[in-house]
């Protein structure tokens, strides 16, 4: 039911409106009245109308300034202006309040039902352009953690890196032209429980503080930020921020884990080759002196401050290095945790598609549900099953209409239907194509 403001100083106006209003449109509005321009404004405030039909001359606050007090607080609701007067010596301020209706005293019944069944559907539209926009926002606030855990593995395993970086980017609004990776690495025997719960509240704190960085996954015992940098920031000033930025975490974290987690961080790089190459040096350099956490740059590092190393030499050592094999059994997990991902996603589609394999399903529609952008879900699909999108169905619909032939109760026309397949001829086709053999020949086979 929607709620309508009838403002006129005169009681049988009012009267006479609302009598009109629930005898031509019964069960559509809640009426409230006002007499003058003040209680207008203080029942539109209380009440919070959906529609006002202001009458332009009253005493004290006229309608004109009533509806601009109205508008301020109420911006949605609808307004139609009540005149005995000529409408158009008030058309030009009218207008500029945004009011598009009005109503010449007397007004007839059909004339009042016209303005106010128009404005109902201009609020139904509005209202579901508000919900059509909340349901978008709900599922990108739902995509963009999986969008962002995605690009964060294209830079730190090198298999994943293709053109699909710059999308990804583009949709996560986070440009690569420039910045670097800040990897914290947790204490070799932290409880897995509180590396997740230091884990969210690092991760908050880089999205708060942050205005241009993505965070990994929590893999293994470390998690990797990736920054943004502006091009109006200097080198200079970029290092110092991210060394402050990485001081910052290891206090968040000293102050939940007790002890100090350790921090690497990465020289400054460009698209997702030089983010990945920032990501190793960040690993390796929070690896450096683990066991007492610190916050190392990699820079350190490779001009000597902490340990004379060149940049092949740190790579290498990385890998070579017994007490360091977390870094790779890490990049295993991301391997394993974006199979992983992808067999869910893959679970969640083939689940749907056995629900409707029988209807007019689409790869688009599929897709939509688990999430996913229609080309990259082809190509994923197509990786994990071994057949297109449309030959997984063709063959789900085949290989029911087969059982379902052995029933001598159905006919093959209504077998045809109950695939999926609302052309017979179209449904021979594709049985012989698919089998070898036609429909008919396969149902004699059956009963002999």
């Amino acid at each position: 039911m929607y709620r309508i403001l009838i403002a006129d100083d005169e009681a049988l106006e009012r009267e006479g409106l609302e009598w009109i209003i629930q005898r031509m449109m019964p069960d559509t509005f809640q009426v409230i009245h006002a007499d003058n321009g003040r209680t207008a404004i203080e029942r539109a405030e209380e009440h919070r109308p959906h529609i006002v039909m202001m009458d332009i001359n009253m005493p004290g606050i006229q309608g004109l300034t009533a509806i601009r007090e109205i508008k301020e607080q109420l911006p949605d609701t609808k307004f139609v202006l009540v005149t005995a007067y000529d409408y158009f010596a008030y058309a030009k301020e009218a207008l500029s309040l945004g009011v598009k209706e009005y109503l010449l005293k007397p007004a007839k019944r059909e004339q009042i039902v016209s303005v106010l069944e128009d404005l109902i559907l201009e609020l139904k539209q509005e209202k579901k352009r508000r919900n059509d926009e909340l349901a978008l926002k709900h599922k990108l606030s739902q995509l963009l953690p999986l969008v962002e855990n995605e690009l964060s593995f294209m830079f730190m395993v090198d298999q994943t890196l293709d053109a699909n970086a710059e999308q990804l980017s583009e949709w996560l609004d986070f440009s690569i032209d420039q910045g670097c990776a800040v990897v914290v690495a947790f204490p070799e025997h932290t409880d897995s429980q509180m590396q997740q719960k230091v884990y969210d509240i690092i991760r908050n704190f880089a999205k708060t503080s942050e205005s241009s960085c993505i965070v990994s996954s929590l893999i293994e015992r470390h998690m990797a930020i990736f920054l943004g940098k502006e091009p109006r920031i200097s080198e200079d000033l970029w290092k110092d921020q991210t060394k402050r930025f990485a001081e910052k975490l290891t206090s968040l974290s000293e102050r939940q884990l007790q002890s100090k987690v350790s921090i690497g961080i990465g020289t400054l790089g460009s698209r997702a080759q030089g983010f990945r190459k920032s990501y190793f040096e960040a690993v390796f350099a929070s690896t450096y002196d683990e066991h007492h956490g610190n916050v190392c740059h990699f820079d350190e590092l490779k001009h000597g401050v902490a340990l004379p190393l060149n940049e092949s030499e740190s790579l290498s050592f990385d890998i070579e290095s017994g007490h360091r094999s977390y870094v790779i059994s890490a990049l295993h997990q991301i391997r394993e945790e974006r199979e992983k991902q992808t067999l869910t996603v893959l679970d969640r589609a083939q689940g749907y598609i056995q629900e409707r394999f029988t209807e007019d399903l689409s790869l688009e529609e599929v897709a939509d549900f688990v999430h996913l952008n229609a080309h990259y879900f082809s190509k994923i699909f197509k990786q994990q099953t071994g057949s297109t999108f449309i030959d997984y169905v063709t063959k789900l619909r085949i290989d029911t209409a087969k059982i379902l032939m052995n029933s001598e109760h159905l006919s093959l026309k209504e077998v045809c239907y109950k695939v999926g397949y609302n052309d017979p001829n179209y449904f021979s086709r594709v049985f012989k194509k698919v089998t070898g053999i036609t429909a008919s020949e396969f149902r004699g086979q059956t009963k002999s």
